[in-house]
């Protein structure tokens, strides 16, 4: 009988042993998993600043670019009245003004694709940030119905 309670003492003492190893193993995993999500939301948030400075470059970009069709604009304005005739510059012969303006019509048709590149990689920028956000959405929702 001595035996048996020493036995059922000894492996109540494992018991207890283990239960603060158990604490201690919960504890060092909560701080693991706190640690990874400390991780997770700084790297969600530098992404969400390269996102910004992105578009904050494209708005920029678009706002030169169009300062640049103005520019060429008024260029093409006074280059079609002196092909007209309309203008007193009578130095520049015709073959040249033609040069000039299809030139012009070249870069203004640059410009547009340009703008139109700028456009669809705003727009990829939104799409990244929304997507982000349904993520970040969906992490905490499944963190709310983990716990």
């Amino acid at each position: 009988r001595k035996q048996a309670t020493e036995c059922s003492t000894s492996s109540s003492d494992d018991e207890f042993e283990s239960q603060p190893s158990l604490t201690h193993k919960t504890k060092r995993t909560l701080r693991k998993r706190r640690k990874l999500e400390k991780e997770t939301k700084q790297l969600i948030k530098q992404e969400e600043l390269k996102r910004l400075h992105k578009a904050q470059a494209i708005q920029r970009q678009l706002e030169e670019l169009e300062e640049r069709q103005r520019a060429l604009e008024i260029f093409g304005v006074k280059l079609e009245r002196e092909l007209r005739g309309e203008s007193d510059s009578g130095t520049k012969d015709e073959n040249q003004m033609l040069h000039e303006w299809f030139e012009l019509v070249l870069e203004k048709n640059k410009l547009m694709r340009y703008e139109s590149e700028l456009l669809i990689i705003a727009q990829e920028l939104e799409l990244e940030d929304h997507q982000s956000r349904l993520e970040q959405k969906l992490r905490e929702k499944m963190a709310i119905d983990g716990k």
